[in-house]
């Protein structure tokens, strides 16, 4: 469970990325990117998923603006793997659910954004900016267009969004 906060990786999980500055975005062949050191935590049921996804939720960067009382100043991606083992076959499913919170767009003067919340709202809006243009570029790739370039590094939430790598196969 990690945040993107000003660009910046936060384990949601652990005290010790939002200390340190923030956790590395690493890009591998075989895995595509991927976030260094971020916390797993095994889980037996449904219950403890829940109970980490609102222990993760509580320490989310959230501040007061004049548009809402409680907004979320970041991006939320929280990745649930599940694995089945079958053991008369000794065989193992897997399979990953990405479930990602996005932070509104900033309107600087209806939020009244000074100081801090300028930086933090003008990050908001870069990323999702971004994220509508990897989008775009995907969707012309889809519908046969040439595409030159799909910018998911231009933003640390389109490089650790769910793997970008085989949307570009995608056939409608």
């Amino acid at each position: 469970m990690l945040e993107i906060y000003n660009e910046q990786v936060i384990d949601l999980l652990s005290k010790a990325s939002r200390s340190s500055g923030g956790l590395r975005v690493r890009e591998d062949q075989q895995r595509g990117f991927y976030v260094e050191c971020l916390r797993r935590v095994p889980c037996d049921n449904a219950v403890q998923v829940e109970q980490l996804m609102e222990q993760g939720t509580r320490t989310r960067t959230t501040v007061a603006t004049h548009m809402n009382a409680n907004s979320s100043r970041s991006h939320m991606l929280i990745i649930v793997q599940l694995k089945q083992i079958f053991s008369k076959e000794c065989t193992t499913k897997q399979s990953n659910i990405n479930l990602v919170d996005l932070a509104g767009s900033e309107r600087q003067r209806s939020s009244g954004s000074e100081a801090d919340r300028l930086k933090e709202g003008t990050a908001i809006n870069l990323s999702l900016t971004t994220l509508g243009n990897v989008i775009s570029a995907l969707a012309d790739m889809a519908l046969g267009k040439k595409v030159v370039h799909i910018p998911y590094r231009d933003s640390i939430l389109t490089s650790v969004s769910p793997r970008w790598r085989g949307f570009d196969k995608f056939q409608p």
